[in-house]
C-alpha cells in the first residue's frame, strides 16, 4: 500500500464525517471578502479531483506529463457550489478521492516512477517543478494530495473541524 494514497483515503474519510455534522449555513460562510467558504474548498476539491483523476490516468498512456490546466476561481464561480447541497459535495468529494486512492494504488510502479524529461508541472501542481527537471506521475500524485491538505488546513483555520 503506498503511504499518500492511504493518507488520502484516511483523511477525506475522517474529514467527510468531521464537517458532515457542520451545518450548511456555517459551511457557506466565507471568512473574508473574496475568500472561498468551505462549500467553495470542497467543491474547487472536487473540480482538482476531476481534473487530476483524469491526468493521472492518461499520463499512464503518454509519455510525457503535460496537461491542461482550468481557471479554479472561474469553475467555483459557474458551479455555484456556494449555493449547492453540503451533505451532496461531501459525499461527492469523498467518493472521488477514494476512487482517486484506487487508481494510485493500482498502479504499476514502473509507471508512477519513471523520470519524464518533458512537463508542465511548473504550471500545474501545487509545488511547481522547474521546467527543465524531470519529474515523475508519483510526485504529482504525492502534490495532489499535499494540495487536498492545504485546502484542509484553510477550512481548520475557519475553526471547521476538518
Amino acid at each position: 500500500m503506498l503511504d499518500y494514497a492511504d493518507d488520502l483515503r484516511t483523511t477525506v474519510t475522517r474529514t467527510a464525517a468531521a464537517l458532515a455534522t457542520v451545518p450548511s449555513v456555517v459551511a457557506a460562510r466565507r471568512p473574508a471578502a473574496g475568500k472561498w467558504s468551505a462549500k467553495e474548498i470542497i467543491g474547487h476539491l472536487v473540480d482538482s479531483a476531476s481534473n487530476n483523476h483524469q491526468r493521472f490516468v492518461r499520463a499512464q498512456f503518454q509519455e510525457d506529463l503535460v496537461f491542461t490546466g482550468y481557471e479554479q476561481d472561474d469553475w467555483v464561480r459557474a458551479q455555484a457550489y456556494q449555493d449547492a447541497s453540503w451533505e451532496d459535495l461531501l459525499i461527492l468529494w469523498r467518493q472521488f478521492n477514494l476512487h482517486i486512492a484506487r487508481v494510485i494504488e493500482v498502479m504499476p510502479e514502473d509507471v508512477r516512477l519513471r523520470l519524464r524529461s518533458r512537463h508542465n508541472l511548473e504550471q500545474v501542481a501545487f509545488r511547481a517543478v522547474p521546467a527543465d527537471q524531470p519529474a515523475t506521475l508519483d510526485y504529482f500524485m504525492r502534490d495532489y494530495v499535499d494540495h487536498l491538505h492545504h485546502h484542509l488546513r484553510q477550512i481548520r483555520d475557519m475553526g471547521l473541524p476538518a
